[in-house]
């Protein structure tokens, strides 16, 4: 059974000797809150810059802003150069770990320097230039980051497309950034199959006009078709290229990336980065959040680079840094649900940062997997993605930190670029499921329709929602929609446009001691009998009971009371054997008690599997869909669409 609220501490401080040794005290709280913009210069003199700013914020043409003006710099001298010029250069930048088990690398930051000059001489040879557009469409081998790096060192814009998309997906990309060059690899490793990405390269660029060459990197040695002229070689190109290159300087302005939004409606929104902001933002998140000691931390963050977690944790946090990091290529189960930890096991992995859905997945596991490791290098856990329920925190706090290790649990999105609300390791008394506060630099707040603060409401407590807005802009904010400011202004700045607020698009709420509880999307939040629900809470009251292992929720129309709650739920494998009535009949009751009678379940459906997306994320619209007995939408971004079949014959 679960632990009982009085059996488990509602608070979990940072060790004595944690505190002590953290790279952030309250202090930042304190300077930020003193003079914010003079804080945000101090955390950008971090990095190294060719030409000084003189001004830290223009947000004269607001939306629109304009961070350390008159500053030049180079990201990738930033997240290179300047560490081996330190003398760090024998110090190991990325280990890598293959799919197919043995399979491994070591890049040096010096190897790293040689590389990224090799790949800028070659692109810049292939007629790359500053302000162009490269699409990299590449599993997580270490030429992905190197591919960046590069880009970003000649003032490219990259436009990293997640490798487990369709070729029109990556098609409609391409054209929308009009992208000159796509890298590629003629296949990657899943689950111990190569399977091809060049395939879907050449349909996707099939109709371009912009598309000039594809560089395709060797993975997997499977047969390829080519096109002579258009397609090259990487180890052609880029190894035969000089491995010196001087890096310019660009305007802290200059664009960097494009990343798009891969929404469930609507054509996918080009986000625009640029330089100096976002790798101010990204750096000090990075040191602050995650603790990071570059000389003895091996930091893991298991994010995909199509994603913004891979560009900001991955390439640009750590790399500014000059820490230590695995990269590592495949699923979390291949060959077996031992490789995570395995992988955390051989290089005495010390930071470890994931997503709430894996948490989940270890969890319906069990606990033996990784108590058949010693994970006792572990110092720092985080987690990203959607919202952790409580329970899956308590977990991953016992099973994989061992009850020592502190959590950050951040939340933050593609449009901001860096994390935004999370815990400081070394300061924060952490309540399991809650973001906590912004952090040092950054405001946000709770507001219902008008802009009002919402505070607990007496009738449901603690559980009055509003939305999530952030009042002042952030170094690493995004600076538009590729070709259209329009739907910039509209999408995230017209809900609240009488106040000038960000609108996240979350939901969220304050407990009684003003921490931040994320409700997801505004989209997931339900309206039941006036009372607004969010899903995410009755998701974290199902997996609260100890037979669950997994629940996702939506809102259903219901005649008597506009919506009702139609939950899913997989349950732990030692509940299987529940009479499945009185399981329903204890989960109903547990949200009923958690949040209030008005959040008990009209339908509770036990399912063997949730749809998800390729990325991990739950597919809340398709099942509307199921629970409204409508015809599904469009199933093709999720990992396994029979999974309906199975959710079909629960009900």
């Amino acid at each position: 059974m679960s632990l009982t609220h009085t059996e488990v501490p509602s608070t979990y401080p940072p060790s004595p000797e944690f505190a002590k040794n953290a790279n952030a005290t309250a202090e930042l709280y304190r300077e930020a809150e003193e003079d914010r913009l003079a804080f945000w210069a101090k955390q950008a003199n971090r990095l190294s810059w060719e030409t000084p700013f003189d001004e830290v914020l223009d947000w004269s043409q607001a939306p629109f802003a304009k961070w350390f003006v008159g500053g030049k710099l180079n990201v990738a001298y930033n997240c290179v150069d300047r560490h081996v010029e330190a003398g760090n250069g024998d110090r190991v930048a990325i280990r890598w770990e293959g799919e197919p088990v043995g399979e491994s690398r070591s890049l040096t930051y010096s190897d790293l320097l040689a590389e990224v000059s090799r790949a800028a001489n070659a692109l810049t040879g292939l007629g790359v230039v500053a302000g162009d557009r490269v699409a990299i469409y590449m599993p997580m081998i270490p030429e992905a980051i190197v591919a960046m790096l590069a880009c970003a060192r000649l003032g490219a814009m990259h436009s990293v497309v997640f490798a487990g998309y369709s070729a029109p997906a990556l098609g409609a990309r391409i054209d929308d950034a009009k992208a000159k060059l796509v890298i590629t690899t003629d296949g990657q490793y899943r689950r111990g199959k190569a399977v091809s990405l060049k395939e879907a390269v050449d349909e996707a660029v099939k109709a371009s006009s912009s598309v000039e060459h594809v560089l395709v990197v060797r993975r997997t040695g499977i047969d390829v078709s080519w096109t002579d002229g258009r397609d090259l070689w990487w180890h052609d190109i880029v190894g035969n290229a000089s491995p010196t290159h001087t890096p310019e300087a660009f305007d802290a302005e200059q664009p960097l990336f494009l990343l798009y939004t891969s929404g469930t409606t609507g054509a996918p929104k080009g986000i625009v980065h640029t330089s100096g902001g976002y790798l101010t933002q990204s750096s000090y998140t990075h040191f602050n959040v995650f603790d990071v000691k570059p000389e003895t931390d091996v930091y893991w963050c298991t994010a995909d680079i199509g994603w913004i977690t891979g560009h900001t944790y991955i390439v640009y946090g750590p790399l500014s840094n000059g820490v230590t990091q695995v990269l590592y290529e495949g699923t979390p189960s291949s060959p077996d649900e031992h490789r995570h930890f395995e992988v955390i096991e051989k290089h005495g992995v010390t930071i470890y940062y994931t997503a709430p859905t894996l948490i989940r997945t270890f969890m319906k596991w069990g606990r033996e997997i990784p108590d058949a490791h010693d994970l006792s290098s572990l110092r720092l856990l985080g987690t990203v993605g959607e919202n952790i329920n409580p329970e899956a925190w308590r977990w991953y706090a016992d099973a994989i930190g061992a009850n020592r290790t502190p959590i950050v649990d951040t939340w933050w999105q593609t449009e901001t670029g860096s994390a935004m609300i999370s815990p400081l390791p070394g300061v924060t008394a952490t309540k399991p499921g809650s973001a906590m506060t912004p952090l040092p630099g950054i405001s946000a707040r709770v507001v219902d329709d008008h802009g009002n603060l919402v505070e607990p409401s007496p009738e449901l407590g603690e559980h009055a929602s509003g939305y999530l807005v952030l009042d002042k802009p952030w170094p690493s904010m995004l600076r538009g929609i590729w070709g259209d400011p329009e739907r910039y202004k509209e999408t995230y700045w017209s809900r609240f446009a009488e106040q000038g607020w960000y609108f996240a698009g979350d939901g969220a709420r304050y407990d009684l001691d003003g921490n931040i509880w994320l409700l997801g999307r505004v989209d997931d939040v339900m309206n039941v009998s006036g009372h607004r629900i969010s899903t995410a809470e009755v998701e974290s009251a199902l997996v609260g009971h100890s037979g669950v292992a997994e629940a996702a929720v939506v809102g259903a129309t219901d005649d008597t009371t506009g919506q009702a709650i139609v939950a899913f739920v997989i349950l732990m494998t030692h509940h299987a054997d529940t009479p499945r009535e009185q399981m329903i009949d204890e989960l109903r009751a547990e949200v009923a008690r958690e949040i209030s009678p008005i959040a008990r379940p009209r339908e509770i459906h036990v399912v063997p599997e949730l749809p998800k997306t390729r990325s991990g994320k739950i597919m809340r619209r398709l099942l509307r869909d199921v629970a409204e007995g409508r015809e599904l939408g469009d199933t093709s971004t999720l990992l396994d669409p029979s999974v309906f079949e199975a959710i079909r014959a629960s009900k």
